[in-house]
C-alpha cells in the first residue's frame, strides 16, 4: 500500500470520530503513533495489555475515522505496521460540544489521568531524594483572541517539530522519553 502524505495537522471535527478515541487502550496507541512510533498490532497490543487481535481490532476502528493508517508494507503480511495520519491531533471544539459533556469526558478522562499518573511518577522520585529533571511543569493565564490563541499553537507546534521525528528506534544517545501537554482551556468562571 502506497503512503499516503503525511499531514501536519488532523482536526477531529466529527462527535462519532470523538467516541472512537474514548477507549483507553486506544488513546494508548495513539499517544505512541502520534509520537512518531510505527507499530505492529503485536507491539501496539504489548504496550495495552491487550491480544494482538483485539489491538487488531481497535487500529482498524481508528482506520476507519481516518486517525491511523497502515504503513508500508514490511514484507510480512501478518505483522503489518500502523502509524499516524499526520504529526498532532486536535479535537476541535465543535467536537466537544456536540458530543456533549459525557462523550468529551469519555475522551479526556484517559488523557488527565496519564497526567496525574506523571504527576505521581515525579513526586516519587522527589519523595525519594532522586532529583527529576526530567519534570518541568508550568501554569499562567494569558489574554488572547481567537486568532492569537490560533497563531500561538502553531507557532508551539513548529518549535516542537524536529523534537517529535525522535522515536523510540531513533533518538540521541542519552534522551528519554518526556510527555509533553499543551491546553488552552476558559478559567474558571468563565462563560465564554
Amino acid at each position: 500500500m502506497p503512503r499516503s502524505r503525511r499531514r501536519s495537522t488532523l482536526t477531529i471535527d466529527d462527535p462519532k470520530a470523538l467516541r472512537a478515541l474514548a477507549h483507553p487502550a486506544r488513546q494508548r496507541v495513539i499517544n505512541e503513533l502520534y509520537n512518531g512510533e510505527v507499530l505492529t498490532a503485536t507491539e501496539a497490543a504489548r504496550l495495552c495489555d491487550l491480544t494482538p487481535s483485539a489491538m487488531s481490532y481497535h487500529l482498524r476502528a481508528l482506520e476507519k475515522w481516518g486517525i491511523v493508517e497502515r504503513d508500508e508494507d514490511s514484507g510480512d503480511g501478518r505483522e503489518r505496521p500502523w502509524r499516524a495520519v499526520a504529526d498532532n491531533i486536535t479535537v476541535s471544539g465543535t467536537a466537544h460540544a456536540a458530543a456533549g459533556v459525557a462523550a468529551s469526558s469519555t475522551f479526556l478522562v484517559p488523557w488527565a489521568d496519564e497526567v496525574r499518573q506523571g504527576l505521581e511518577r515525579a513526586a516519587r522520585t522527589l519523595a525519594h531524594d532522586i532529583p527529576d529533571k526530567r519534570t518541568q511543569m508550568s501554569r499562567g493565564r494569558l489574554w488572547l483572541t481567537a486568532e492569537e490563541a490560533k497563531e500561538l499553537d502553531k507557532e508551539l507546534r513548529a518549535v516542537l517539530q524536529p523534537y517529535k521525528k525522535r522515536t523510540l528506534k531513533n533518538h540521541p544517545e542519552g534522551a528519554v522519553p518526556r510527555d509533553g501537554y499543551w491546553m488552552l482551556l476558559p478559567p474558571p468562571g468563565s462563560d465564554v
